[in-house]
């Protein structure tokens, strides 16, 4: 029974940012439709609701919308972009296209006694992203802030406690936006702000323990950081009723799956190892197409847990590593289908278990690190590098074999190997090798080749649901380099990637 803020999701980019930001504040958040229900919302009993952004113009006959009711029941409301204009647009004020649009950063200049900007500075850069602005303000409401071309970067009606932002306080690029969503939730909204890791871990394992009662449960090990936070917590809430079992796929990185072998030899639960390389390779011939080698892959992964469950005996739960950002890219809600992660929107319509166990499904990936770190976890389990679940297969672009995987191992090994040398390791927050379809000439010794382009990819990021690419030095990309095309073979030309996310994502499958 935390307490809840509800964002409601008018089809944004940064809705699930806008989450993370508020639990960064230690207060418990969750995303939903727009298309939500006065009578649900009224029932879920929030301290306050956030109207995020998205690229509609809200005087459209078909853009997302509201009823005015919900801002006749009391509850605090900050409107953000898309959110801001509704909101106006829906309590009586004018909503226009502007002669110049804002996009990126911009100076803003605030009114400090509104309580969203109380304690800051009078001056500061917003990140905007619109076309159209608040041209008349709704009757009771007051412009709190404003650029050079925008009058209304900031609305209230503190009376009602309404409030508006034309830009993204959630971004990294708006100078002291969290505090202001932290003035939003305790200043106005009066939160106690008592969600924290702790208080989830007791939670999460009474919860375990209540829908499992004496049943056996199967987990689904990849020897990640989410599989492994999982397998801490259902050890803690169901001991031995747990089997873990872990499917080699062919698509791990080089050497992992005796590492991760390794690494949960000496735990005290049920252990199993799945040597499946051949059954994927085959499922997964003449396929290129990104979306099927997901689904492929994810309904693989449940054939071979169902097979292994048969000979384990009867088997009650699939315990899965499924978090937030997994849910929000499938397309949970209105939002778009980024791509479908394998324990999600991979699922085959038909699984042989009672139930699915998804107790890390509300939470983001910094989150999920510091649950481990809270349950006790090893450190290099809880920051070991994050890896999808259908593994190099999504790194290979194109048809996958037996062949490229064997060189994108090789490529990828030397990759963070040199990283981890250069001591950027816990700098760079994701970093991995793409095996490209793209072959190019070249000459070595004094033959011409025509050979594989390979992409390296790393990136910084505090949530990965955005991202920066990482700026890694150019002499250890030089020896990177130099490293990967003399003792990798069919490797002739290296790239790295410096796009951010949006507009890229992070895998590029």
């Amino acid at each position: 029974m935390h307490e809840l803020v509800i964002v409601l999701d008018f089809g944004g980019q940064y809705n699930q940012l806008i989450a993370r930001r508020v639990r960064e504040c230690n207060v418990y958040c969750e995303v939903k439709s727009y298309k939500t229900s006065i009578e649900e919302i009224k029932a879920m009993e929030p301290k306050g609701i956030i109207f995020t952004g998205g690229p509609n113009s809200v005087y459209l006959e078909d853009s997302p919308s509201i009823s005015s009711e919900i801002f006749e029941l009391g509850i605090p409301i900050l409107g953000i972009c898309y959110g801001c204009q509704l909101m106006a647009y829906l309590t009586g004020g004018q909503v226009s296209s502007a002669e110049k649009s804002e996009y990126g950063k911009t100076e803003t200049e605030f009114n400090t006694t509104s309580l969203l900007f109380k304690g800051l500075p009078q001056k500061g850069v917003t990140w905007m992203s619109h076309t159209d602005y608040i041209s008349s303000l709704p009757q009771g409401f007051t412009s709190v802030a404003h650029t050079a071309d925008c009058p209304v970067a900031a609305m209230e009606n503190n009376s009602r406690r309404l409030y508006g932002i034309q830009f993204h306080p959630e971004v990294m690029h708006t100078d002291n936006g969290t505090a202001m969503l932290r003035n939003f939730l305790y200043e106005v909204c009066k939160c106690r702000g008592d969600w924290s890791m702790s208080n989830y871990a007791k939670t999460a394992i009474e919860q375990v323990k209540a829908k499992v009662g004496k049943g056996k449960v199967l987990l689904a090990l990849s020897g990640g950081v989410d599989s492994s936070v999982l397998a801490a917590l259902l050890s803690k809430a169901v001991g031995n009723q747990l089997t873990c079992i872990f499917v080699d796929h062919g698509l791990m990185r080089k050497n992992e799956g005796d590492e991760v072998e390794a690494a949960f030899k000496d735990w005290d639960v049920n252990f199993v190892r799945v040597n499946a390389g051949e059954r994927f390779l085959g499922k997964l011939k003449g396929v290129s197409e990104p979306e099927r080698k997901r689904k492929i892959i994810g309904e693989e992964f449940i054939r071979v847990f169902e097979d292994e469950a048969k000979k384990i005996g009867t088997v009650d739960f699939l315990a899965q590593g499924t978090i937030y950002p997994d849910v929000i890219e499938s397309g949970a809600g209105d939002a778009a289908v980024i791509k479908s992660h394998h324990n999600v929107g991979g699922l085959p319509d038909y699984v042989d278990f009672k139930d699915i166990v998804e107790p890390l499904r509300l939470l983001f990936k910094d989150e999920v690190r510091q649950l481990g770190i809270e349950l006790g976890l090893a450190d290099y389990l809880v920051w070991r590098q994050p890896f999808p679940g259908p593994g190099l297969a999504i790194r290979i672009i194109g048809e996958i074999t037996k062949e490229k995987v064997e060189i994108l191992q090789d490529a990828d090994a030397i990759f963070r190997e040199e990283i981890a040398l250069a001591g950027l390791d816990r700098d760079i927050h994701q970093y991995f090798a793409v095996l490209t379809s793209m072959r190019s000439v070249g000459v070595m010794g004094d033959f011409r080749t025509y050979d594989y382009t390979l992409a390296l990819r790393g990136v910084t990021t505090t949530d990965f649901m955005t991202a920066d690419f990482a700026r890694i030095p150019y002499d250890v990309l030089a020896k990177i380099s130099s490293r990967i095309v003399n003792e990798v073979k069919s490797i002739n030309r290296i790239v790295y990637d410096i796009t951010t996310k949006p507009p890229s994502t992070i895998e590029w499958e």
